[in-house]
């Protein structure tokens, strides 16, 4: 008998106008970690949901084989009911359910044709210490962090008596500790006899939890590695993901500074809810034409605060503080206020807020900007066809034409999409957070030459990214945030990881 729980051979799946995978084969083995690499695109979710059923048997070419037999899933809940578990990176949890609520959704422990609650807080209660996780059954999933929530996912999916867990981008919104613990988790797991998918953007993380390495590529299987192989390290998993070396991951750039565009003194913020919280506390900065500065911090050191009540006041209370234009005094009340100023700013979480992700990608780029398209309060299509085509061009959207909806589009494709709708504006400050979260590395690659591009025509770029190296690769200056204070500004020349990180973590 084969050693291998799930094989799946020549998997072909079509999409009008596309073939989302071709002859797609994977074997994985029992109780390994097996990790699943590619680009933005690949094929990695499409292939995730054809083994779950998702995608239900018949709407795809080739074989599954589960355990030994082959299999026809037509829904997801026939997958699960055979071991196999899929946590996908946007978690379906309900916020306002509580842990043991979540835990059982859709698996609901019963006695008399009524739901057991005793029962019910009892098992939650094994399944979370079983993952580690130290909270009341009764408390509502939205009050935890997202690292919670990741653990909640696990212990329902354990719920279910999982033999099969496929992970989609498990880490892609944690923190570094959350991170840790999660793949601590998933290697307990397989002490277990759990066999786990792990699809992963962070090849760091890849090569030290995964036993075998598959790299997908444009709908194809490039090549199946073994992680412990002398050969398998991070330049071989992206030259087999992108079909080239990349010998630097951030593009050439000479900077070409000019004078101050922005600047923030004395800028503080209190927290939406709770306004004896302060969560930005006098903080200045400033950014030059040309240039691009870094604001780097741990998870709630203040940087998304201050960038969204910058944006016009997006987020938080009783704000105060003043901001300056090349030395003029500007009011940011409101979005529009801002935007008027030629401020910009590109959430950290694009499909909740950044996208319209039921539109086309027409219809997003124009959104910000509308009114440039428009008469009388009629938009001029036409206009804004060329205007996004030229975007899609400009930009390499993968897509054959603006009319594609934006939720369609892979993840690195969008962000490219939230760039369009910015650039439309025609900002002399951009603001980016988080711009290559959850995207691959090729992709990475193009969206830092748009930076660098936009930065050399003159604007004033802020990044927040919570990986240090991005933050060193991309920015000339760096603002290092604790606590919702500055605690130091660093010049590129100076800056390493083990620096940065001191003061990130430094009491003042």
């Amino acid at each position: 008998m084969s050693d291998h729980i799930l094989s799946a051979v020549d998997i072909t799946m079509r999409f009008p106008g596309v073939a989302a995978l071709s002859n797609v084969s994977l074997d994985v083995r029992a109780g390994e970690v097996h990790a699943i690499c590619g680009e933005n695109g690949a094929g990695k979710s499409t292939l995730m949901n054809v083994l779950s059923g998702v995608h239900p048997a018949g709407s795809f070419d080739g074989t599954i084989r589960f355990d030994g037999r082959d299999v026809l899933f037509r829904s997801l809940r026939e997958s699960e009911a055979e071991g196999i578990v899929v946590i996908h990176q946007e978690l379906a949890l309900v916020p306002q359910l509580s842990i043991a609520e979540n835990i059982h959704l859709g698996n609901e422990i019963t006695r008399g044709g009524l739901i057991d609650w005793e029962q019910t807080a009892l098992r939650a209660a094994e399944l979370l210490a079983r993952v580690g996780l130290d909270e009341n059954p009764l408390t509502p999933v939205g009050e935890l962090g997202i690292g919670g929530q990741q653990l909640i996912a696990i212990a329902r999916a354990l719920a279910k008596n999982v033999r099969l867990l496929i992970l989609d981008e498990p880490t892609a919104a944690l923190t570094d500790s959350d991170s840790e613990r999660l793949l601590a988790i998933i290697e307990q797991l397989r002490s277990q006899g759990i066999t786990c998918i792990v699809i992963s953007h962070k090849l760091r993380e890849v090569l030290r939890i995964a036993d075998t390495i598959t790299v997908l590529r444009d709908g194809t299987t490039i090549e199946t590695m073994r992680a412990d192989n002398p050969e398998t390290d991070e330049n071989h998993i992206i030259r087999a993901m992108v079909g080239r070396d990349l010998d630097s991951l951030f593009p050439p750039r000479e900077p070409d500074i000019g004078e101050e565009v922005f600047r923030v003194e004395n800028w503080t913020v209190h927290h939406s809810a709770d306004r004896r919280r302060t969560v930005v506390d006098d903080v200045s900065l400033s950014v030059r034409a040309g240039e691009i500065i870094g604001l780097a911090g741990l998870m709630g050191s203040g940087r998304t605060a201050l960038a969204m009540s910058i944006f016009g006041r997006s987020a938080g209370s009783a704000i105060s503080g003043t901001a300056y234009k090349r030395g003029e005094r500007i009011d940011l009340r409101s979005v529009s206020q801002a935007i008027e100023h030629g401020i910009a700013y590109a959430t950290e979480d694009r499909r909740q807020f950044g996208l319209n992700l039921i539109g086309d990608i027409q219809a997003n780029v124009s959104a910000a900007a509308i009114t440039r398209l428009s008469h009388a309060g009629i938009v001029d299509h036409f206009r804004e066809h060329k205007v996004a085509d030229a975007y899609r061009y400009k930009l390499n959207i993968k897509t054959p034409n603006v009319a594609a909806i934006t939720g369609d589009l892979s993840g690195g494709n969008q962000q490219k999409v939230v760039l369009s709708k910015w650039m439309f504006t025609n900002p002399d400050v951009l603001i980016l957070d988080e711009p290559t979260r959850g995207i691959d590395v090729g992709a990475k690659y193009e969206i830092y030459g748009i930076i660098n591009e936009l930065a050399a025509q003159g604007r004033a770029i802020i990044v927040i990214s919570s990986e240090l190296p991005e933050v060193i690769g991309l920015s000339d200056r760096i603002y290092a945030f604790r606590g919702g204070r500055i605690t130091a500004e660093v010049d590129r020349a100076d800056a390493t990881q083990d620096l940065l990180m001191r003061y990130l973590t430094a009491e003042s």
